[in-house]
């Protein structure tokens, strides 16, 4: 079998096949010309400010302090530590049932990345909970913006502390034998997890140790001073505070960082800004106060708080396709500007960079090489129902299987990619391309690309479009295997 596999890679597999992909690239789900965009829009967090991973250890750790001296949780949660690398981000949970899981594009739930608390659930014990199939139904799962009747999804990149201590705290009760309430604890852990960024201990840190928290900041200057240059308007809308993201714009850009922009809005309260007409914008003034007067024009340079995408449409006249946003978050930024008014959209996704990595590596396309032969072999072979037939299917099913497994190892050891289950696109996939144009590493992944360069998708293949065998790339050259029993059948 060995040698067996040694030739089919080597006949598949040609030499210097390996890093064909760019971690610095943009992809395309959507033909987009930027010499058509004039005027860039961007968020803050995750977008413009890209955050190191010691962030993530501060956020479980506060949160989990808030657990233990504020809702009076077992002070036994302080041995818990931060596990970096458990969860990834796209993920949903399951409130009634305590579970962790990854589901496809298709809502099934990809067997082996189901966990309560900190250990994986059988597969067996998963089936069984929802009635004996992985399928999900449509009714419990999120809504538009992530919020089903009995299923979360966790969608930006500060989530990855919250499942992390939701896993943790559920692994302490298990452990120890304590019931409780899976409804309660959801909204305590959450309650914890929001006072560390509503109450501003989040900000504080990143203010005080603003180089140890951002990165590449220098590549943001040259981003948006170079689309200045080309005369592109440009405009922030965020829902962090001024004061905040004063001292993170002055940290990676400069003291003068407003006068690129044409407007900037603070605590917008997205995803209601895009959806809700009642709140108007207010001014603040040079030091972050809140003035009194009637906002009839967007000024440049000006700082803005709340307000509304419908009034920002009215004063600014920036609409449709001439418009470009990014954001990290695919509902909260992304969704409602594609969908309802037509923006064009980019999506930062720094988690592109670490998964680009891994497969251009020899021992992902290996993997992935022979398990694509080995499914062929499957399919082709099927029909052969002989006894010595069948035990070879089940060795080479199993022998498929493994690795699987293997290969959603080298992503995440429990949950594998963000944008795959085994073969099908992840459930964060399909909402990925549904509501980008195009999406990339960081924003600074523009600077590859001039600015009036044309992105165009990939023809990816439709399942009709992709023969599995080069022999059958010839029409007639596939051949019907019942075709003469059936036959009789008219």
């Amino acid at each position: 079998m060995v040698f067996v596999q040694n030739l089919v890679l080597s006949y598949l597999l040609p030499p210097g096949v390996c890093n064909l992909l760019n971690p610095a690239a943009i992809y395309a789900n959507n033909e987009i010309s930027l010499g058509d965009v004039e005027i860039y829009g961007f968020d803050y967090d995750y977008t413009l400010a890209q955050y190191s991973n010691l962030l993530h250890s501060m956020i479980f750790n506060t949160a989990r302090d808030i657990l233990i001296e504020q809702f009076k949780y077992p002070e036994g949660l302080g041995k818990y530590d931060y596990i970096p690398g458990f969860a990834i981000r796209g993920l949903h949970y399951d409130v009634q049932k305590s579970l962790l899981m990854k589901i496809d594009a298709f809502h099934y739930v990809q067997l082996g990345t189901a966990y309560r608390g900190l250990k994986p659930v059988p597969d067996e014990e998963v089936i069984e909970l929802y009635g004996g199939t992985q399928h999900i139904p449509l009714y419990q799962m999120s809504d538009f913006y992530g919020k089903g009747p009995s299923l979360k999804q966790f969608m930006d990149i500060f989530s990855l502390p919250e499942m992390t201590l939701l896993s943790s705290v559920i692994d302490y009760f298990i452990t120890h034998g304590i019931e409780f309430d899976q409804v309660h604890l959801y909204k305590d852990i959450s309650d914890a997890i929001r006072d560390v960024h509503v109450k501003g201990v989040m900000y504080k840190w990143i203010e005080k140790d603003l180089e140890q928290y951002i990165l590449h900041g220098d590549e943001i200057y040259a981003v948006l001073n170079r689309l200045v240059n080309h005369k592109k308007k440009l405009f922030l809308i965020t829902n962090s505070p001024f004061s905040f993201v004063d001292k993170g714009m002055k940290h990676m850009v400069g003291k003068n960082w407003r006068d690129l922009f044409d407007m900037v809005i603070v605590q917008a309260d997205k995803p209601n800004f895009f959806t809700d007409r009642r709140k108007p914008f207010r001014k603040l003034d040079d030091k972050g106060s809140l003035q009194w007067d009637k906002i009839n024009q967007l000024e440049k340079g000006k700082i803005y708080k709340e307000g509304n995408l419908f009034d920002f449409l009215r004063l600014t006249g920036w609409r449709g396709s001439k418009v470009l946003y990014f954001g990290d978050h695919l509902y909260s930024d992304l969704a409602d500007l594609m969908l309802r008014h037509g923006w064009r959209t980019g999506a930062i996704v720094p988690e592109l960079e670490t998964e680009i990595r891994i497969i251009n590596t020899e021992q992902y396309m290996h993997s992935l090489t022979w398990q694509q032969a080995l499914t062929g072999l499957l399919e082709r072979m099927q029909m052969y129902q002989d006894a010595e037939s069948k035990q070879v299917l089940l060795e080479w099913m199993k022998e498929r299987q493994e690795i699987r497994s293997l290969t959603k190892n080298l992503f995440n050891p429990q949950f594998g990619s963000i944008f795959r289950t085994f073969h099908n696109p992840t459930y964060f996939s399909r909402r990925l391309v549904r509501f980008s144009d195009i999406y990339m590493a960081s924003i600074s992944c523009l600077l590859n690309y001039d600015v009036n360069f044309t992105f165009y998708p990939r023809r990816t293949p439709l399942q009709h479009e992709a023969p599995l065998w080069m022999d059958q790339l010839c029409t007639g050259c596939m051949k019907t295997p019942f075709l003469e029993e059936m036959v009789h059948i008219r």
